[in-house]
């Protein structure tokens, strides 16, 4: 099929490839002049892994081109909308102008027939709104098609997804057959495959997306919440986590207690979720997710706390080594990172604070040029106290011996409860972690 994607960010970007990996012929589009020159040249303007390969694969078969010209779009059978929908400043309400500019782009380049399909996480009542927008400028339809990508594994996730919703208008009683069809041909190697299928509305698509966010942010909230109980009384979380995860009602997954949730999607989608539930006037029903949010913030606070309280009751010029600046391991994505977050509040009150990252140095110092940036060996060379904020698997598995040679004091805060505390402490480190005793 020829498809176009119209926003080649992360989502996008995945998104192009993917789909010319599975055989279509894609252009994606950007208004970013650089970007679209780093995807042409078959360079990822992100760190993901896995997304090289298929660039360059798909770019060697001549199915995939880039272009910051709308018009490209003209003659696709199907348009995806990749793009962001950021958190409006100074409010929890998503910010849809760069969704309802990119439809506005595309009507002129539409066609009687074609398949426009939202990607991006957008406020139920949205693809409504953009249909009769669309029908009645173009003749097009549009599909909602939400996207359930983890970052360091979206191309898989992408490529071989683990449920498929598709998201379209109603003809009559029943449901738009013919752009389930269309999107049956995108994704014929995941329905072939068996994978599970949901065919439903355009509100019912919306709130998919935004309601599996909610309930993992809330998962995550609720042991952190445990893990705050636990520290008063000197239980450990991390047991405790086992214990009720081997209830399969609860299931174990994402029952880890720590620095909490960050990055582009979790903590802008719940709060524009909150937002769109206020409007509608069922702001109760979700107010739940305001505490969410306050537990994830309290636990960096928590960190800061540690930190202050191992050194003395002050951190002022006092060297401090912060183990990582994004938001997870295996991407370079620093938006709302908790470990970023935390560095920078250390610095704030007065520490020297050197932080290090496999993958996220470039975007962190861009953001923070205060803090002072540096290998791994670098950042542990006579700090005074270490905290392991990202889970990487360098961090993990650092041997606290060696590590224990380089710096001046041997305290670590474990903000992912990552690290083995007999062995930490068997050579000689203060160990804590986050809910443990």
């Amino acid at each position: 099929m020829k498809i176009s994607v119209i926003g080649c960010g992360y989502l996008g970007a995945v998104h192009a490839a993917a789909m010319a990996e599975l055989g279509h012929e894609v252009v994606g589009i950007d208004v970013d002049a650089a970007r679209i020159a780093q995807l042409s040249a078959g360079e990822p303007p992100f760190f993901e892994p896995g997304l090289p390969e298929i660039l360059a694969a798909a770019g060697a078969t001549g199915r995939l081109s880039f272009s910051t010209d709308i018009g490209a779009a003209a003659g696709c059978a199907l348009h995806f909308i990749a793009v962001g929908t950021p958190q409006l400043r100074g409010s929890y309400a998503a910010d849809l102008s760069f969704v309802d500019a990119a439809v506005e782009d595309l009507l002129p380049h539409l066609a009687e027939g074609d398949l426009v399909v939202g990607k991006s996480t957008v406020p139920v009542g949205t693809a409504a709104r953009l249909a009769e927008r669309i029908e009645a400028a173009s003749g097009a339809t549009l599909a909602w098609n939400p996207e359930f990508l983890r970052e360091g594994y979206a191309v898989k996730d992408t490529i071989e997804p683990d449920r498929l919703v598709y998201g379209v208008r109603r003809v009559g009683d029943a449901l738009d057959a013919r752009a389930v069809g269309l999107l049956d041909e995108v994704y014929a190697r995941a329905v072939g495959a068996g994978v599970p299928r949901v065919v439903t509305d355009y509100q019912t698509a919306e709130l998919v997306k935004v309601s599996a966010n909610a309930f993992l942010a809330t998962k995550i909230s609720f042991i952190n919440a445990m893990a705050e109980i636990a520290e008063e009384v000197g239980a450990d979380v991390t047991q405790l986590a086992d214990a009720i995860g081997h209830d399969s009602r609860i299931g174990r997954r994402f029952l880890n207690a720590g620095a909490g949730f960050g990055g582009g999607c979790l903590p802008k989608d719940i709060r524009a979720f909150v937002a769109r539930a206020e409007e509608l006037g069922r702001g109760e029903s979700v107010a739940f997710l305001k505490e969410v949010d306050a537990i994830n913030l309290r636990r960096r606070q928590r960190i800061v706390d540690l930190v202050v309280e191992h050194l003395g009751g002050s951190v002022h010029r006092r060297r401090v080594a912060v183990l990582g600046v994004t938001f997870k391991p295996y991407s370079d994505d620093v938006r709302d990172s908790p470990a970023l977050d935390v560095a920078v509040q250390l610095r704030g009150l007065g520490a020297k604070v050197a932080v290090t990252d496999p993958q996220g140095m470039a975007n962190a110092r861009a953001r923070h040029p205060q803090l002072k940036y540096r290998g791994l060996e670098g950042a542990l060379r006579e700090a005074e106290i270490v905290v392991l904020v990202t889970e990487w698997p360098e961090f993990r598995a650092l041997d606290p011996v060696v590590a224990g040679q380089l710096v001046a004091e041997r305290i670590i805060i474990d903000g992912r409860n990552v690290l083995e505390p007999a062995a930490w402490r068997a050579a000689g480190w203060v160990y804590r972690g986050m809910g443990r005793p």
